[in-house]
């Protein structure tokens, strides 16, 4: 989809890589969030003290609460990939809300970005598979009753691929249905009053797919990490 306007395109054709950002503005929406979020985290550790201010509040609040949602869900022996998932949900979140700042093209809206972290997601997943089970790990794939273990071995591999597709695609769908309404309605209706409700629900719908997508993922590394039965 063609935006009218985005405001780190036209940055980049004035220093010179105009083609570039023409060519892949969802790669450089997706440095610019980076950086913004490397910033963020680097502000927030740089002056933690024993009487937080309010961006150390702020940022305690989200780490607190992502860490102690995960650690209920998968338990404490998942404590340590809480890196990644609060990554995964932040990174996703934001990217899903910078779609609605004009001038702003949220990363999340092409298919190659959404792929990308489910590949992540999926090939992390059987990196903890191995590391949690060895060469025992391909159990999970064998099913319960050994006569059966090559329908189930297919089927298992099938339906691990399909997670990629689900999570791309979900997160894919959702993000571009929501750039075209409001592409839609601003045509239709300019900068008035008309897109705010979809502009209000596009907050709601940013935080659900993130949530649903960081959810997701840290039920399939629980579940590599759990034995097979």
């Amino acid at each position: 989809m063609e935006h009218p306007y985005l405001f780190f395109v036209k940055l980049c054709e004035i220093i010179g890589l105009g083609h570039f950002a023409h060519t892949y503005p969802h790669v450089l929406y997706s440095w610019v969030l980076m950086v913004f979020l490397i910033v963020c985290g680097a502000l927030a550790a740089k002056g933690v003290t024993l009487i937080p201010g309010k961006f150390q509040n702020l940022a305690e609040v989200i780490v607190s609460g992502i860490e102690e949602f995960m650690v209920e869900t998968v338990g404490e022996e998942g404590r340590w990939l809480f890196p990644l998932a609060a990554t995964i949900f932040l990174y996703i979140f934001l990217g899903n809300l910078i779609g609605i700042i004009p001038g702003f093209l949220p990363p999340t809206a092409n298919l190659n970005t959404t792929a990308s972290c489910a590949l992540v997601v999926v090939v992390f997943t059987h990196i903890i598979g191995v590391k949690y089970h060895g060469v025992a790990y391909v159990k999970h794939f064998m099913g319960p009753v050994w006569w059966m273990a090559p329908l189930i071995f297919i089927i298992e591999i099938i339906g691990h691929v399909a997670r990629i597709l689900s999570l791309s695609f979900r997160l894919f769908g959702n993000m571009m249905g929501h750039e075209i309404v409001l592409a839609i309605l601003f045509g239709l209706a300019g900068l008035f009053f008309a897109p705010l409700p979809i502009m209000a629900l596009g907050v709601f719908v940013a935080f659900v797919q993130g949530f649903v997508f960081f959810l997701l993922s840290i039920i399939y590394f629980s579940g590599a990490m759990e034995h097979a039965h």
